[in-house]
């Protein structure tokens, strides 16, 4: 994997060569791990000339798992004192090696760090880097897709123990707690984000934070979770009715947005705008007179972030690429009544290559448990 970092930090190297910025300041965690293996907290890491990369942090990187496994290749700079800022320790050796530029993540910074980067190396011009780390991580290789496929494969398993046991009389908070449990049973790092479970009336609501509300007879129960495995996180999400036959009105809306789901996930393919799969995933729903209550967006790419670029959204710009791993998660609540949500983990794949790989193959039927 050295060798993968180390082709990662020379892309970048040269983009910023190309902008005439001899140097960048990594300070975004996920973008410090993509680039060097490991986010040890506080860590930045600079990006210099002839591959002079050095990552700065307030202690020896541990190897725990929420850090990552660092590139054996890389140079590692300790700081003595533990209230010194690693950025600024970074943009002084950037200066000392008479660098004349230094591109820096500002959507990152607070202001009061840029002032202190511009401070110890008055010489240094600070640019602006952008989000070329974000855009350089939007195309996934095929080791982190592996590594999305097993926390696909984790959270199926966690989701599938619990349909099997009783659920009746359980409160949501019990069930979001199981269910990471089991995350971490099968492999998991831990939950790729706070489990989402809503029951009855809290069902089909997006990112509910689960209550005391206990299961009831009749109840649609919606479940979004997800794992995180070499840092690397997926997402599903399922419906389900509890303990009896569903009634009419839950067999429609599940139908509608099951119908929602399967058009935004054919509209997956290279080349394809973020802003037409959002449309065609939005179009069923709002057809039906839903439009107005759904959520700004019906997915997202994920990653070492759970909600990451590219945004399948009604005014997103762009266009997918082939390898790309993205939700797709419509749903529609009813106040007071409850509602659906389907959401999928897919990578980008082109037809040729059978399209769209899907990743959580939890079953989509509405089962009664």
């Amino acid at each position: 994997m050295s060798d993968v970092y180390a082709t990662r930090r020379g892309l970048l190297r040269d983009r910023c060569a190309a902008a005439g910025n001899a140097a960048a300041l990594i300070t975004r965690p996920a973008n410090v791990r993509y680039l060097s293996g490991a986010a040890p907290k506080g860590a930045v890491l600079l990006i210099g000339p002839d591959g002079g990369d050095m990552l700065f942090t307030l202690g020896p990187p541990t190897g725990d798992i929420d850090e990552g496994r660092l590139d054996e290749h890389l140079k590692v700079s300790v700081l003595p004192s533990p209230g010194a800022d690693p950025a600024v320790a970074a943009a002084d050796m950037a200066g000392s090696a008479r660098a004349d530029a230094l591109a820096v993540e500002e959507h990152h910074l607070t202001v009061a760090r840029h002032r202190a980067l511009g401070s110890v190396a008055p010489g240094l011009r600070l640019a602006d880097l952008g989000t070329a780390v974000e855009q350089q991580r939007l195309v996934k290789d095929e080791e982190e897709i592996a590594c999305l496929r097993i926390a696909a494969e984790i959270a199926d398993q966690a989701l599938g123990e619990l349909l099997e046991s009783i659920l009746v009389g359980r409160t949501e908070r019990h069930l979001a707690l199981e269910l990471e449990r089991r995350l971490v049973d099968h492999g998991a790092d831990g939950p790729a984000f706070p489990t989402s479970v809503g029951t009855g009336p809290h069902s089909g609501r997006s990112r509910h934070r689960p209550s005391d509300r206990r299961v009831e007879e009749g109840d649609f129960l919606s479940v979004c979770l997800g794992a995180n495995y070499r840092g690397y996180r997926c997402e599903i999400g399922r419906t389900f009715v509890i303990g009896t036959s569903p009634a009419d009105w839950q067999i429609e809306l599940y139908d509608l947005v099951f119908a929602a789901q399967r058009a935004g996930r054919e509209a997956l393919v290279p080349g394809a705008a973020y802003r037409d799969v959002d449309h065609a995933a939005r179009s069923v729903l709002d057809s039906a007179g839903h439009g107005e209550a759904l959520a700004p967006w019906t997915g997202h790419g994920v990653g070492l972030e759970i909600d990451e670029d590219p945004q399948l959204a009604p005014t997103a710009m762009g266009k997918l690429d082939a390898c790309v791993p993205v939700t797709v998660e419509p749903g529609v609540h009813l106040p007071g009544r409850g509602g659906v949500r389907i959401d999928d983990t897919l990578v980008v794949r082109p037809e040729a290559d059978g399209g769209p790989e899907l990743l959580t193959i939890t079953t989509k039927e509405l089962l009664a448990l």
